[in-house]
């Protein structure tokens, strides 16, 4: 495993733990969530001086712990609503 796939595993598990604990809150919101992932797009897409590949690995790692949350989130709800 490279340094750069370490990096994206660390943070992705990091990130996942982070909102999994985040839901539980009683001021949670699924749309800070969803603004949240946004602006990570937004922080990845700004990289016109070269931040270097593991912090992009790092960034990957965050951006697809978000999606992958909001999509489990998304269809726990969907669920919920037709039962």
């Amino acid at each position: 495993m490279t340094t750069e796939e370490r990096a994206f595993e660390e943070n992705f598990r990091e990130t996942t733990d982070y909102l999994t604990v985040r839901s539980m809150g009683a001021d949670f919101s699924i749309e800070t969530v969803s603004n949240e992932l946004e602006a990570l797009y937004k922080f990845e897409g700004l990289d016109w001086v070269g931040r270097g590949e593991l912090a992009n690995a790092e960034i990957q790692g965050s951006i697809v712990a978000y999606q992958i949350f909001l999509r489990n989130w998304m269809g726990r709800e969907k669920n919920r609503k037709t039962a």
